[in-house]
């Protein structure tokens, strides 16, 4: 059966644009039919209080066949390929690869959260999210585009 997924595409080492450009083709691997759907990328301001340079960021749509917890240890083998380290919480990073949503689901297991914590705080989620689907409504029976303010806009800048 297949499910439409977002993930957000993140990177702020190593040319970080080509990471999630080598990210995108790795999705394209696990994506029913090739296909992936990728918003405009954005920088932003690092979160938390660790020193490191301004991130890149977006988000993926696809369609797998793959369950949750599959797509999980799939991203995390395309962050590891690509030299993701997990040292520091909201440190540096070469890749980082989140499931945003996974259908409809309400996913609360120990390695997987879905819909993922935090998106509705993050600019840099929430306006790639809309640039793929305005219309989207989240599995919380909430509205996309309510969501996002004028001051989430504007704290980031496309690339």
């Amino acid at each position: 059966m297949s499910t439409t997924v977002y993930v957000a595409l993140g990177a702020n080492l190593n040319e970080p644009v080509q990471q999630i450009q080598d990210a995108v083709l790795a999705l394209k691997k696990i994506a029913l039919d090739a296909i992936v759907n990728v918003s405009p990328l954005y920088r932003s301001v690092p979160m938390g209080d660790v020193e490191q340079p301004d991130y890149v960021n977006g988000v993926a749509r696809f369609n797998t066949d793959l369950a949750p917890i599959a797509l999980l240890d799939a991203l995390q083998a395309i962050e590891n390929t690509q030299g993701r380290v997990r040292e520091i919480r909201w440190g540096p990073r070469t890749l980082d690869l989140d499931i945003l949503l996974y259908g409809t689901q309400i996913i609360d297991e120990p390695r997987l959260s879905v819909p993922h914590y935090g998106m509705k705080q993050r600019s840099f989620v929430l306006i790639p999210l809309a640039d793929i689907n305005q219309q989207l409504i989240l599995p919380c029976s909430t509205e996309l585009k309510s969501l996002i303010t004028r001051e989430m806009r504007a704290e980031l800048i496309q690339i």
